[in-house]
This record gives structure tokens, sequence and C-alpha cells, in this order.
């Protein structure tokens, strides 16, 4: 069978199963469709926050970054995995000992605010639709390649399935949907990177095979090769970075905080029975991502040493098939410069010109035909993708939908909507949330993981001071929380803005404060959100009673 059959397979296959489960599982309470009753036992649940968590940009674009920067891309698998490490300690066990049903929730108890509540749930929306922008990207290159669809229409197919699961079975069936979702996607993903991993260094292990020697009998390591044909073709050697220290570590910071803000991650730790549940599922949660993420730099270099090995100087007509199919949807581009009719793929250290550029979102996607493999595992790995990005846009989307429904109808402006009416609002919330969420599907703003990474700097700038200094600082008032995320979130926006959109031509180190690029903002962000809310707290009257007894409850063992 053809490649376009075999997804249409397995796609529909998956499609099948996850609205069944979100039949089976579909809420009756509002406790069920924003918690999930707090009864999901942690195996289950860190399964799927792994699920929520590794989204289009861990599954289709981090190898990719990866593969095209090599060792500068090692920022995105120390930071996002390493912020599970805060989450598990500053963050999870707290929230769950607190309870209620989101993280707006717990600001706005915490600080016995209605003001900083409504702050807390503009942060949390403004931020799920930068992420949500990264996922809808990646559904519509999926179905655009491998279904033949217009990408308009492979967007709204995607969205049609998340708006069922998400609107019928919320919090309780998008957890046992992200569930058999992780299944999915990590299957996927190990498939062909155990097959590329055989064929080319005899290794079944990816991640062994990474480092070791090639199997065709010249006794030259993986990395190795991979160097040498980089800097043959005038690019930076794999296996060497060219990103400044601040950086890195400004992108790292910012990645990991930012995991331990994310709503719609924090979110998953009030669905478990107990606080021990809370911190065993972080456990088990990254226990499952390690599996994707320790693969992830294999498949990159696989990817780019195939890539390299077969599509430079070779004449355009003589090009592999993938190579037209991705051109035929506008993420292969190719410039005969010269009228030779020969690719000429270079670095920007080489004194030719480039002819051929390749959009960094397909590497994961492309790597099967790239390796030669056979047609269903080309399927497969299109249905993972969608796992991935569906999985963490239901998550997202719930976050929006609670945030409307609980925090600004129930908590704020309306508290006597009875439970009915307020699931009502939850689910209407959810419809409008997949509408705009479709529109960034179709026009989005960037790299998958780029756009994905903005999410994360806005998040560390703006909800993880809230929460950390909600739970650590008896000193930190109303005022100072909410003069603190408006600041953060403000000067992380408007930086990334600035050089992203208004003036993209400044977006050089250069330009950049102390060396810092947009994707590492949100640490200098953090940052100035702490220091505005001591200072404006240090002037203003000390947080109620009530508050300080919160405090001391969510911190007794």
């Amino acid at each position: 069978m053809s490649i376009q059959a075999w997804t249409f397979i397995l796609v529909g296959l998956s499609f099948a199963l996850y609205v069944g489960i979100a039949f089976w599982t579909r809420a009756r309470s509002t406790a069920d469709f924003f918690v999930a009753s707090g009864d999901v036992p942690p195996v289950l649940n860190g399964m799927a926050t792994a699920a929520d968590w590794m989204s289009a940009a861990s599954f289709i674009s981090m190898a990719g970054l990866i593969s095209f920067m090599g060792y500068d891309g090692a920022v995105y698998l120390m930071g996002w995995t390493g912020g599970y490490v805060l989450l598990a300690l500053l963050v999870a066990p707290y929230l769950r000992k607190f309870g209620q049903f989101t993280v707006p929730d717990f600001i706005g108890e915490r600080y016995d605010s209605r003001v900083a509540r409504i702050v807390a749930v503009t942060c949390a929306i403004f931020i799920s639709f930068t992420y949500v922008a990264g996922q809808m990207r990646g559904v519509g290159i999926v179905f655009s390649r491998f279904l033949d669809v217009e990408i308009e229409t492979g967007v709204l197919v995607g969205m049609a399935i998340v708006f069922f699961y998400a609107v019928l079975g919320g919090m309780k069936g998008i957890t046992y949907t992200q569930v058999a979702q992780y299944c999915v996607l990590i299957f996927s993903y190990l498939v062909p990177a155990i097959f590329i991993s055989l064929l080319m260094t005899d290794r079944i292990l990816p991640q062994v095979g990474f480092g070791s020697v090639l199997a065709d009998g010249s006794g030259v390591a993986l990395l190795d090769r991979l160097d040498q044909l980089s800097t043959d073709l005038g690019f930076v050697a794999f296996t060497e970075g060219t990103k400044s220290t601040i950086d890195v570590f400004a992108i790292t910071a910012a990645l990991m905080i930012g995991t331990a803000g994310l709503p719609h991650v924090v979110v998953r730790f009030y669905t478990v029975p107990k606080v021990s549940a809370a911190r065993s599922s972080a456990g088990w949660a990254l226990v499952f991502i390690a599996i994707l993420y320790t693969t992830a730099p294999a498949v990159a270099a696989f990817a780019r040493t195939n890539l390299l090995q077969t599509v430079p100087g070779t004449s355009y007509s003589e090009l592999p098939s993938w190579v037209h199919k991705w051109e035929s949807i506008g993420l292969v581009e190719f410039e005969d410069y010269n009228g030779d009719g020969i690719v000429q793929y270079v670095g920007p250290r080489s004194v030719e010109r480039n002819e051929l550029r390749i959009d960094r979102d397909i590497m994961v996607l492309a790597n099967p035909e790239i390796a030669g493999l056979p047609a269903w595992v080309v399927g497969l790995v299109a249905a993972g993708a969608l796992a991935a990005a569906l999985s963490t846009a239901a998550g997202l989307l719930l976050v929006i939908s609670s945030a409307v429904a609980h925090d600004l109808l129930k908590k704020t402006f309306y508290p006597e909507i009875d439970e009915r009416s307020e699931l009502l609002a939850a689910r209407v919330a959810a419809g409008a949330a997949v509408l705009v969420a479709a529109y960034f599907g179709i026009r989005p703003p960037g790299f998958v993981a780029q756009v994905v990474a903005f999410a994360f700097g806005l998040a560390a700038a703006s909800i993880f001071p809230a929460i950390t200094l909600g739970i650590f600082s008896k000193k930190m008032n109303a005022a100072g929380a909410v003069a603190g995320m408006l600041a953060g979130i403000t000067f992380t926006a408007g930086y990334i803005i600035y050089f992203k959109f208004l003036v993209p031509g400044n977006n050089t180190p250069e330009h950049w404060l102390g060396g810092i690029s947009p994707e590492g903002i949100g640490s200098v962000g953090m940052l100035f959100n702490f220091a505005v809310a001591y200072a404006v707290a240090a002037v203003t009257p000390p947080p109620p009673p009530s508050a300080l007894a919160l405090v001391d409850r969510v911190r007794m063992p």
C-alpha cells in the first residue's frame, strides 16, 4: 500500500480510539470536567502528563532543531526535561495540597484578590494561545503532507477531533485519551529510530547508536562522519556550538522555569488523589518523557547524516521523491541560482550560494522516507505526530475553558451560577477557543518549537513567580503579585514581539539585551517579576491572616 493509504488507516484508527475513549469517559460534573474528579492513578497521570507535555514541539520540531543547530539544540533537551525537577519539588505537591481546579484559583485564593485572579487568568489564556499555535502548525503540516489535503482543511479536521473529546470528556476524557496518545506517539517515535539505528550502526538502541561506529565498514563514528559532512559543506560541525554562554543559560532557564509555570501542565497534578501521588506522577512523567528525549538527539543525527549524504550535489531531477513531496507544500524550496540543475546545499561559511531551503519542522516526519523505510512506518510517524499535537492542544483548550467558566464566571463575576450552567459555559468557551486555535494553525507565527519556547518564556515571567512566592513567601501580597505578573509578562511579550514581528531585521545577538535571544528572555522577565513584586509588596499593606493561614496549610507535610 502507499504512504497515503497507510496514513489514512493508522490516523483513522487512532482518531477512532480517541473518540471512543472520550465517549466512555465523558464528564458528568464540573469535578469530572476540570480535574477528572481527582482520582487518576499516578502512573496513568504520569503518562497523560507526558503526552500533554510532549507536544508537536517535542515530537516534530525538537529533533529538527537539533538536526540543524547541533550542539546548540541541547538547550531544548536540558530546559524541557530539567523543568520537571522544579515542577516536582516547588509546585506540584503544594498545589495538590491546596486542591481546587486551576492555577488562577490558587493565585486568587492565596492573595485574596479578585484582581490577582483576573490577571492570572489573562496570563494563562495568553500563554495557552501562544502554545496552541505551535500545535496547530504541526497538525497542518502532517495533514497537508501525508493526506494530500490543504493545511486549512487539516487544521479544521484536527480541531474537530479535539473539540469532540475536550468538550465531551473534559479533563476526565482528555486524561484517558492522553494515555492512549502517549502510547501512540512513543511507539511511532521509537520504531523508525530503532530501524534507522540498526541500518546505520547495527545498534538496536538509538541512544547507543548515537555514539557508535557506522555499520558501513569505514570504522568512522556516526558523529565524526556528521561533523565532516557538515564542515565540508560550510556548516558548523554538529558537535560544536555557536551560541554565547549567556544565551544558552538564559534559554535553558526560561524553558525550565516555564515548565513549572505552564498552566496546562500544572493542572494535571490536581487530578490525582493526594499529595504523595502528585510527586509520584511527576516522577513517572519524567520517566515517560525521558524515553523520547534521550532518543531525539539520535534521530536528529540520523536524519542530518542521511540528508547530507543524499541531497547535496545531486541533480534536481534525480532527487528522492520525498523532497518533491515536501516541496509541493512549500516546506522545501529549491532555487537554481547558477542554472546547472545541481543542488547546492551549503552553509553560511561556504563561498557557494545555498539553493535549498528545508523547513526544520519536516526532519522527523521525513526521516523514515529519507532512510528508505517501509510506507507503514511513514504512516505510523504521521499518526504519532498528530497524537502529540492534539494531546497538548486538548490540555491547553481545557485551561482556556476552565479559566473562563470557573475563574471568571464562577469565582469572579457570577458566583451564584449553578454547576450545570458552569459546565455549559466551560464547553462553550472550549468551542470558542477551538476556533481561535484553528486560526493560529492556519497562520502560524513561526517554527513549532520556536513558538512553544515563547510560551515557556511567558509562563516563566508571569505565573511561576506568583505561584512560588505564594507558597514560600508570607510577605508577598496581592499588590506585589499583580504588579510582578504584569511587569514580567509585559516585558517578555514586548521583547518577543519587537524582535520577532516588529523589527525582525534586528533579531541578532548584537541587538539583543545582554546577548539574550527572544527564546531566552523569559528568564530575565522572571527576575523583573520578582524585583517588581518585592518592591511593591514592601510599600503596600501585608497580606490578610486568611492568606497566611492558606500558606501554612499548603506547606504542612
